[in-house]
């Protein structure tokens, strides 16, 4: 755990290092940004003073990096706020839509990879392929698009896009005690807004969970097929036990290994990546304000948003590796 631990250290180092180089090569003035467009350029040089930006670029790094490790991830130009409580208010939208993207494609992957792999060279391992290579073709923008336009366009089945109704939010606002907007009007009881905020999440929710899904499904059905042939299985089936017991008791617990890798880094390319799904569906999340932040070249807020996206990536590959232990008792770290 120390071991790994200090890798991630040294990872977040290194993310911060590259990051904070390669913004400051982008042609752009931050003292011009955080001043105002009609700022004299007398008011643009005492800002450019008071941000430090006249130090030299190793300077700013240090104290950059000195700032970070006290939990100040500086002001963000655009909202004038601290990148911390920016991201303290986006983050929780982009973790409910992720998480519940994340359990439809296990829900959904999971069962579709095991039936593919027991019947294989069938009709429907041929229509899962198909359904799998169509969601790894498909731009998500592009899909999340066809979706607005089949379910909330033209058959009005569900919202386009926002959080929440405009009129609930008016008329029922979600008391916030978490952060969580589904665990907050759970808590609260207010059912309207509970509602109101799951209906607006089913299709960015389909749309995130859809790469993900078909990558589960795959890997699933490739690791079921190596199984299956092992002499452990011959002898689950030779002892009379049902198909069912073998296939999901058996040979799906050892081919779970791979597959939790996979899981695991899907969920968090799903929190760093959900920023054209956010785009799309207007979701107040992380990616909506990484992506606003990019427009306008808000250099504390990328700096802030791709290290959280590093602490995420980072944190979830070390959740992997200790899961490892508990799917497999044969493995051993030391």
């Amino acid at each position: 755990m120390l071991r790994r631990l200090l890798g991630i250290f040294l990872v977040l180092i290194g993310v911060t290092l590259i990051t904070f180089f390669t913004i400051h090569l982008v042609p752009s003035d931050p003292a011009r940004l955080w001043a105002g467009s009609r700022a004299t350029r007398e008011q643009v040089e005492q800002t450019r003073r008071q941000l430090g930006l006249d130090q030299p670029l190793y300077v700013r790094y240090a104290i950059y990096l000195n700032n970070l490790f006290h939990g100040d991830m500086g002001y963000s130009c655009h909202t004038r706020r601290p990148v911390v409580l920016d991201i303290r208010d986006y983050f929780p939208a982009t973790f409910e839509l992720t998480t519940l993207a994340m359990i439809l494609a296990i829900v959904v992957g999971l069962p579709l990879g095991v039936v593919s792999a027991v019947k294989k060279n069938t009709v429907v391992d041929h229509l899962s392929r198909i359904f799998s290579l169509a969601g790894v073709s498909m731009p998500s923008f592009w899909f999340g698009l066809m979706m607005q336009l089949l379910f909330a366009s033209t058959l009005r089945l569900l919202p386009l896009s926002g959080m929440i109704d405009p009129f609930v939010q008016v008329h029922s606002p979600i008391q916030k005690v978490t952060g969580l907007s589904i665990l907050d009007a759970t808590i609260t009881g207010n059912w309207t807004a509970l509602f109101s905020v799951l209906e607006h999440m089913i299709l960015p929710a389909l749309v995130l969970s859809y790469s993900s899904l078909v990558i589960i499904t795959r890997m699933v059905r490739s690791s079921m097929i190596e199984v299956v042939k092992q002499d452990y299985i011959r002898t689950a089936r030779s002892k009379g036990l049902s198909e069912r017991v073998v296939t999901y008791k058996h040979a799906l617990k050892n081919a779970l290994l791979p597959t939790t890798t996979v899981i695991g880094l899907s969920y968090g390319f799903m929190l760093g990546g959900s920023v054209l799904v956010e785009s799309v569906f207007d979701w107040p999340g992380i990616g909506l304000y990484a992506t606003k932040s990019a427009l306008i070249i808000d250099y504390p807020s990328i700096l802030g948003v791709t290290f959280l996206f590093a602490i995420i990536y980072s944190a979830v590959n070390l959740v992997v590796d200790l899961f490892y232990g508990l799917i497999d008792p044969r493995i051993r770290y030391g």
